[in-house]
């Protein structure tokens, strides 16, 4: 079975994957952090991000290892992988990998922006979660603050909105909700109420 939960930074998707994964014995796959660690590659290199080549050959390079770079989470490498996210090439590079992983029994849950929509089409649950842009970037900015990380909420926020607008406008892939999507806003809601009508959606799927 194989679960797709897309949408923008900072809405919790994340935190429900892998607390869904973790209930149903499912692989959980971050697919942010494949881009992540492309940009973290480039970055360590001296490399712009934006340069297209350089981006579509680190992608190419990349290996499981790249995965457990310290940083990964980092606002510089977060900006990094929006960049070559954009990259056509770069994407091209990362689909297989994430298809590969989704096959994997007795099941898969992967996150990410385009999961739904290119990944994993014939996905058996797609979930697009969102929250307004306010909440979003209110919950980054306690993060980075719980991390010890130097930070404004101004900041974070004009971040944030760069972020959805590359995301959106890029011509691969854009990131949207599948048609077939159930959208879940996490705006006024708990962890643990999102996680329990997750779980519910998920549940009656697979009966």
């Amino acid at each position: 079975m194989i679960v797709a939960i897309d949408g923008p930074s900072a809405a919790g998707k994340g935190t429900l994957a892998r607390r869904l994964a973790q209930a149903l014995g499912f692989h959980h796959l971050d697919t942010g952090m494949i881009y992540r660690a492309v940009g973290a590659r480039l970055l360590a290199d001296g490399a712009d991000p934006a340069e297209p080549e350089r981006a579509a050959a680190a992608a190419r390079a990349l290996e499981a290892s790249d995965l457990e770079r310290d940083g990964l989470r980092s606002e510089p490498v977060g900006r990094a992988a929006s960049i070559v996210a954009a990259n056509p090439e770069v994407r091209a590079a990362l689909v297989e990998f994430q298809r590969r992983f989704a096959r994997r029994a007795p099941g898969a849950i992967l996150d990410g922006r385009d999961i739904g929509t290119v990944i994993c089409p014939d996905a058996a649950l797609k979930l697009y979660v969102t929250a307004r842009p306010e909440i979003r970037a209110r919950r980054r900015f306690d993060e980075l603050q719980a991390r010890r990380e130097s930070a404004t909420y101004a900041a974070v926020f004009q971040d944030l909105q760069e972020r959805d607008a590359r995301d959106q406008a890029r011509g691969t892939a854009p990131a949207k909700p599948a048609g077939d999507a159930i959208i879940l806003d996490t705006s006024d809601l708990t962890s643990d109420q999102v996680f329990a009508h997750a779980l519910d959606l998920v549940r009656g799927r697979r009966g």
